[in-house]
C-alpha cells in the first residue's frame, strides 16, 4: 500500500473528512432512515437509496458543509475566497436542491451552479456528495443485513457507485466493499464481481512488483476490474473510503491495462 499516487497533504484533507463523516453519521437518529432493499430490487439493479426517505435537517446539512470547507481552507488557503463565494450562495431551499442532486449523481446541476457562480466546477459536486455520505452510510447499515448473497453487479445494491474494491478477510474469504456507503458482502474467489463470469480462462490478475497485499482480478469477458486488498496482512485496518483512496495507483494500472469500472448502470440511474 506504499505505493499510493496521492499526495500527503491531500491524504491528510481525506482522512480529517473521512473522521468529520463518521461523526456525523454516529450522531444521526437510525428513526430519521428509512429504506429497504429486496431481491426484486437487486435482480432489477434498483439501489436501495432510490427507496430511501431521509428526514434531512438542512441547517446541519449546512454546517456539516461549513466544517468541510473549514478542513479544505486549512490545508488549501487558495480556495477560500471560492469556498467562501459558494457558502454565500446556500440557504435551506439551495441544500435541499443540492441533496436531490447528488443523489442522483447529477453533474451536470453542479457544474452550472459553478459556472452561474464563477466557482471551479469540481467544488460544488465534491462538497455536496462529501456532506452526503454520512447519510448514505447510515442508510446502508439500517439494509446491511440483506446483503446476503448479492447478485454480481458492475455497481453498489445499495447506492449505486460502481463496483471496484474488495478485501481478503481473515478467513480467506473475499469481500466487496463500498467506498460511497460503506456497504459490505462476500462474494466468490473465481468469479467476476460484476458481470459474474466464472470461466478461469477469462479470470486474471495483475500485479504491481514489491507488493504483496494487493492485486488486481480483472475479467476479460466484460473488462472490468476489482481490487483486492488482503487485509490479513495490515496491522492497522483502514476504513474502506480510506483503503480504496490508498489503492488508487491499482485503478490507473488497471485503467492503463485497458479495465475499466462499470458506469453503466450509474447513467441507467442518472437518466
Amino acid at each position: 500500500m506504499d505505493k499510493s499516487v496521492v499526495t500527503k497533504n491531500y491524504m491528510t484533507i481525506q482522512r480529517q473528512i473521512f473522521a468529520l463523516q463518521d461523526k456525523w453519521k454516529r450522531m444521526m437518529d437510525p428513526n430519521d432512515i428509512k429504506i429497504e432493499l429486496t431481491r426484486e430490487m437487486m435482480a432489477e439493479g434498483i439501489p436501495a437509496i432510490e427507496s430511501a426517505e431521509i428526514a434531512f435537517d438542512l441547517p446541519l446539512y449546512l454546517q456539516l458543509i461549513t466544517e468541510i470547507s473549514t478542513i479544505l481552507i486549512n490545508y488549501k488557503p487558495d480556495l477560500k475566497f471560492m469556498l467562501e463565494k459558494m457558502s454565500g450562495q446556500l440557504d435551506a431551499d439551495t441544500a435541499q436542491k443540492w441533496i436531490e442532486h447528488a443523489l442522483s449523481w447529477d453533474y451536470r446541476y453542479f457544474n452550472d451552479f459553478a459556472k452561474e457562480h464563477g466557482i471551479d466546477d469540481w467544488i460544488p459536486y465534491f462538497i455536496a456528495e462529501t456532506a452526503l455520505r454520512p447519510y448514505i452510510q447510515a442508510a446502508a447499515e439500517k439494509v446491511q443485513h440483506q446483503l446476503h448473497p448479492v447478485i454480481p453487479d458492475s455497481a453498489c445494491p445499495v447506492c449505486c457507485e460502481p463496483i471496484r474494491l474488495a478485501t481478503l478477510e481473515e478467513d480467506g474469504k473475499k469481500v466487496i466493499r463500498c467506498p460511497r456507503c460503506h456497504a459490505h458482502w462476500p462474494a466468490r474467489r473465481l468469479e467476476c464481481s460484476l458481470c459474474g463470469c466464472s470461466d478461469h480462462t477469462k479470470l486474471d490478475y495483475l500485479t504491481i512488483e514489491g507488493n504483496a497485499i494487493s492485486q488486481i482480478q480483472v475479467c476479460n469477458e466484460c473488462r472490468g476490474y476489482i481490487k483486492i486488498v488482503d487485509i490479513k496482512q495490515l496491522i492497522e485496518k483502514p476504513s474502506t473510503s480510506l483503503l480504496d483512496l490508498l489503492s488508487l495507483h491499482l485503478d490507473l494500472v488497471a485503467q492503463e491495462n485497458g479495465y475499466y469500472p462499470d458506469s453503466a448502470k450509474i447513467e441507467q440511474y442518472i437518466n
